[in-house]
């Protein structure tokens, strides 16, 4: 009998967690458009040597779609956004070395390390092997190592995405704590041209990417839309697929296909292109709540990503403690903006 009563007890305590949970979700859902961060978003968007007139144009295409999300869209300011190209004009640079020299050296002399640098690659890779990989520009071509060289002294938050054929060796070359590296395939050998830029733009205009209804499309989000884009073209083409994207934000330089997303994904489910609503300079009371908010975002998704090594009461006394928190901080942001 006191076993039936302790089970008895146990199923009630369990719902009970289960109710507040679900009650401090919905709070948080209301409490979601506060600003999570106050640092700038920068931009450098590249469609390198096209080899033809098919590829130019196709290129051309997702080029202007990005850069009108960026700018348009996402409010992105003309001197925080680069867009370089093989043919240059109206304010898009030449896509050459050189060129990717000096964008990425003035983005280290602006770029602080609350702020977030995305670099988008559009065109033909090289991938070699998994030691090598160049992506292909006007004239001579940067190597993973020499991108990873200009890179490395920015201090913001990267966000690294090779939409080519030859991406693959980006991966290993380019992670690394605060970063995440996105790649269009999964080996060295898948080399062919990609379809996965075509749905990963597509889906900052899609509000079917918005799995969580947030309001907003996260880079995990982003990511996949395009992987399930990606399957759905060869599937209905009867083919078998050329390219799997994966992405890696633990800085281990492996990185997961959305449907095995392991340990990577967590920094990807809270980390967004479009900068986050402006709050009131000079309040460091506001700026300490908004990277509290942050970190307890960040704690949550990691926590989910370990539930299925947890037990269930573990992992709802854990969940509990992280939502009470964020509620409270949420809340702080809210009474401040």
């Amino acid at each position: 009998m006191q076993e039936c009563n302790n089970a008895i007890a146990g199923a009630r305590r369990l719902r009970l967690h289960c109710c507040i949970l679900a009650f401090l979700q919905f709070c948080l859902l209301v409490l979601s458009a506060s600003p999570s961060s106050a640092g700038e978003r920068y931009a450098l968007v590249v469609t390198g040597a096209s080899g033809g007139s098919p590829y130019a144009e196709k290129y051309l295409k997702w080029r202007v779609s990005i850069v009108n999300v960026l700018r348009e869209k996402f409010g992105y300011a003309e001197d925080h956004l680069i867009v370089l190209a093989e043919e240059p004009a109206g304010g898009v640079r030449k896509a050459t070395r050189e060129g990717v020299q000096s964008a990425l050296a003035d983005f280290r002399r602006r770029v602080s390390k609350d702020d977030q640098l995305l670099v988008l690659l559009i065109g033909h890779g090289t991938a070699g092997d998994a030691e090598g990989g160049k992506f292909n520009l006007v004239g001579p071509d940067l190597t993973a190592d020499e991108w990873a060289a200009l890179l490395k002294p920015i201090a913001g938050k990267l966000v690294f995405i090779d939409t080519t054929g030859g991406s693959f060796p980006f991966l290993r070359k380019l992670a690394g704590h605060g970063r995440i590296v996105l790649t269009a395939t999964d080996s060295a050998a898948q080399q062919f041209e990609t379809v996965f830029p075509e749905y990963f733009i597509k889906a900052f205009d899609d509000g079917a990417a918005d799995v969580d209804r947030n309001g907003r499309v996260s880079l995990w989000e982003a990511f996949s839309y395009a992987s399930a884009g990606v399957r759905q073209w060869f599937d209905q083409r009867g083919q078998l697929s050329t390219e799997r994207a994966l992405l890696d934000d633990t800085g281990a330089g492996i990185g997961r296909e959305a449907q095995n997303p392991g340990t990577d994904g967590i920094v990807a489910r809270v980390t967004y292109l479009e900068p986050e609503a402006s709050v009131a300079s000079g309040d460091a009371a506001l700026e300490a709540l908004l990277k509290r908010k942050e970190d307890l975002e960040a704690q949550v998704e990691a926590l989910k990503a370990r539930k299925a090594t947890m037990a269930p009461e573990q992992y709802q006394a854990e969940l509990e403690k992280l939502l009470l928190e964020l509620a409270r901080v949420s809340q702080a942001i809210r009474s401040k903006t």
